[in-house]
Order: C-alpha cells, then sequence, then structure tokens
C-alpha cells in the first residue's frame, strides 16, 4: 500500500469514528518505520535530519543493502548512500541497481538522485594531511555532495611541508566550514584552527606506525588543541564530519537568510 493510502485511511478512520485521535497519532507515528525484520527503517529521518537513512555496509550482507536501498528509493526522491561497504558487496547491489555508483578508495556505494544545493554561498573545505588520508576525506566528500553541499577539497598539504598548506590559505579563509582528516600525530588540524574564525572538524584517522595506535595519537592530540574552534569526531568517521558540517552550514545559512528577512 502506498504511504498516501494508508494515510487516507487513518484519516478516514478518525472521521468516522471507527478511531481515536490518540489512536490515529500512533499509527502515524509508526508509519515512519519499515519492519524488514533485519532493518527497521526510518523513513522519518529524512524530514528529521534533511537527508534519507545512511546505511553503515559493515556487518550487513549485500542482500540485506540492496533491501534497504530498495525500500528507501521507494520512498525518497533524495540520494541514497551507503558506507564501508566492500568491493563484492558493492557488485551484487549493482546489478541489482545498475544506477548505483560506487567509489572504491572510499568505500561509498550511492544512488545519486535529486540533490538541491543547500547553504548556497557557503563553502565546506577538506583538507588532508596526506595522500594515505583521502579515503577518509573522499568519504567526507562524497556525503557533502549527495548532501547538496558545495565542497572544496585540498589533499597532502599536511605540516611535514607545511609550504603546501599555506599555498591554499585563500581558501582556508573563504571556508565557512573546514574538515581537517589527519593520521599520526593529528597535527594539521591544530595548525589549520590557528588560521581560520571557521569551525574546524578535525577527522583523526587510523594512518600510521605502531604508536599510532590506529588513531588514537591522532586522536588524542586532536582532542588536545590548543586552538580554539576545533572539534573532533571519531577515527575515520568522515561520513560523520561532513554531516555535521552539513549542519553547521545550513544553520548559518538559516540565520542568515531570518537576518534579511526579518532582521
Amino acid at each position: 500500500m502506498k504511504r498516501e493510502d494508508s494515510l487516507r485511511e487513518i484519516l478516514a478512520a478518525v472521521k468516522a469514528g471507527r478511531i481515536s485521535e490518540d489512536e490515529a497519532v500512533k499509527e502515524l507515528q509508526a508509519e515512519g518505520v519499515d519492519d524488514l525484520r533485519f532493518a527497521n527503517i526510518d523513513y522519518a529521518r529524512e524530514k528529521r535530519r534533511g537527508f534519507p537513512e545512511v546505511i553503515y555496509g559493515e556487518g550487513k550482507t549485500a542482500e540485506e543493502i540492496f533491501a534497504i536501498m530498495e525500500a528507501l528509493l521507494t520512498r525518497s526522491e533524495k540520494s541514497i548512500l551507503a558506507t564501508r561497504v566492500d568491493a563484492e558487496k558493492a557488485a551484487f547491489v549493482c546489478k541489482k541497481l545498475p544506477e548505483a555508483v560506487y567509489e572504491a578508495r572510499a568505500r561509498v556505494l550511492f544512488l545519486r538522485r535529486k540533490i538541491e544545493p543547500v547553504a548556497v554561498g557557503r563553502k565546506l573545505l577538506i583538507l588532508t594531511a596526506g595522500t594515505s588520508d583521502i579515503p577518509v576525506a573522499e568519504e567526507a566528500w562524497l556525503t557533502a555532495e549527495l548532501m547538496g553541499i558545495e565542497t572544496v577539497t585540498h589533499f597532502d598539504c599536511g605540516v611535514a611541508g607545511i609550504h603546501r598548506l599555506f599555498a591554499h590559505l585563500a581558501d582556508i579563509r573563504a571556508a565557512s566550514v573546514i574538515l581537517v582528516c589527519a593520521g599520526m600525530e593529528g597535527a594539521l588540524a591544530s595548525v589549520v584552527g590557528g588560521l581560520t574564525s571557521a569551525p574546524v572538524l578535525a577527522v583523526p584517522t587510523s594512518v600510521g606506525y605502531g604508536a599510532s595506535l590506529g588513531g588514537v595519537s591522532a586522536l588524542l592530540a586532536m582532542l588536545n588543541s590548543c586552538a580554539s574552534g576545533v572539534a573532533v569526531v571519531n577515527i575515520d568517521n568522515g561520513f560523520g564530519a561532513a554531516v555535521m558540517a552539513a549542519h553547521i552550514l545550513m544553520a548559518k545559512w538559516r540565520d542568515t537568510e531570518q537576518h534579511f528577512l526579518y532582521g
């Protein structure tokens, strides 16, 4: 049954007196969830967060990823995104959904659909300390791009050759939010935080030798940043950082629009 028909049935039942208004509210709330047995799809998340539920691919079978994507496609006109998907699972889904695209380096599988630009005039800048940090940065870039955020990227501009970063000072100063992906000692986030008035989202990566502890050293260094305005997400979480950046940009954009309209 289509969602519109289901809603009409609930409204008709209230009008006919078959169910109370409180019962109708409970049914309408339940309408936002689809039980696939192995997953409860949260269709209402798009309304709450501005983007459909995103699929975390690790731990799910290829069949489960396909089923969730297929279900989301029926209820949203926006792009559908799955992160942490390996090549074998992606190949299975792409056979079932030929319009799906797989970015192997970022391990991101997506269906590009209607993208409405948001936070127009505001840019997200994504920087990496090294080339090895690019997979995390690409996960962030693809997430932001599918959400409608204008994004600029500069890779391999870490502190081992700080002059490489200074070549991008114009973009650093123009950015509304900056996302920094760095492994090893994670110093790049603090350096960038000292060069900008924009919020900096630091993404520690698991890049580095033994004492980097799989990204823990970078995580702790970023958490102890001397630069103000630096917030830190989990290790290798490019997706989470991009979503946070998008919400910051959209909040700033809405505030500007309200000031323009009412201020």
